[in-house]
């Protein structure tokens, strides 16, 4: 299934699951060891929901790792030793209840931690342990949207699969509440911004391909592709399918959720997007042409 997202009907489950991403993700981003592009602090999308990576237990007694369990409707604490503890989101509960309880449980499983409580890259700023408006948490709303990015991480692990050059993996972004795919190039770039974030992240030539189920500035579920620096003329591309379209304000090629949905072959339809970002964004920003030639291949044969 490729279900519909409205986003403005499930806008309010939305915004609580976001919520409830950054408490996994802020606890990746003080544990794990740092990588370039702060890659470290990215979650993954797996077939039961967001998940950490295997994180070092604070008390020394080795890995854990936590998991937004979307069967199950709870958080996860699991320590490779065997020890399991488990928080329920449901019925309705608030991010306040839900973040300190996690806490309380990962302190019990892999020792002591804290995390910062101010919400990153969100237009809420109340503080996660403070946050009692978002408790909106509707099980229906939340499969289709664990449906959806299943779909999609399908279509980025497809194209990123042949590429030769360093690549991230489907990375889950707890901030902008996207999934993304980083191709990149090799060479160094300036980034176009001293903020914290871009400073960090956008400091590698690269193509950044993802999804993301809607916000606020752009209220609809889209696929996008961007680059980063994007040459004069980079808005120009004809990309298929005929729905695909630059948007000057967000400074991306989108590709509507709706449109891959109502497409005969949904899968084929995104995977055409992206793949044809990607082969623009390689010319047009001068990329080494054998390593912008494996984008567009098949993935080398296991011998």
């Amino acid at each position: 299934m490729w279900p519909a997202l409205p986003y403005e009907e499930w806008r309010a489950t939305c915004d609580t699951l976001h919520a409830h991403t950054q408490v996994l993700g802020k606890l990746s981003a003080g544990l794990a060891p740092p990588e370039p592009q702060l890659m470290h602090t990215a979650l993954r999308v797996t077939p039961r929901g967001w998940e950490t990576r295997l994180l070092p237990a604070p008390d020394g007694s080795g890995a854990f790792g936590v998991a937004l369990d979307l069967h199950r409707h709870e958080v996860a604490v699991e320590h490779a030793d065997g020890g399991r503890q488990a928080v329920p989101l449901t019925p309705n509960r608030s991010v306040r209840d839900v973040t300190l309880e996690v806490l309380d449980v990962v302190r019990a499983i892999a020792g002591p931690v804290e995390i910062s409580m101010t919400p990153q890259e969100t237009e809420w700023s109340t503080p996660l342990d403070e946050d009692t408006e978002h408790a909106t948490y509707d099980t229906r709303q939340v499969e289709a949207y664990h449906a959806a990015a299943s779909r999609v991480a399908l279509v980025l692990e497809e194209l990123r699969a042949p590429y030769s050059g360093r690549a991230t993996p489907v990375n889950a972004w707890w901030g902008s509440f996207d999934l993304a795919v980083s191709l990149f190039s090799g060479e160094p770039a300036t980034a176009p911004s001293d903020d914290f974030i871009t400073r960090n992240s956008a400091d590698a030539q690269q193509i950044e391909i993802g999804w993301w189920p809607g916000d606020p500035r752009y209220p609809h579920a889209a696929f996008y592709a961007f680059a980063v620096p994007a040459p004069d003329g980079f808005d120009r591309a004809d990309l298929a399918p005929a729905a695909a379209r630059w948007d000057a304000d967000l400074g991306e090629f989108l590709l509507d959720w709706d449109d891959v949905v109502s497409a005969p072959d949904p899968h084929a339809a995104a995977l055409a997007f992206l793949r044809g970002a990607v082969q623009y964004g390689c010319a047009i920003c001068d990329w080494n042409e054998e390593l912008a030639a494996s984008a567009l291949g098949a993935t080398p044969p296991v011998s």
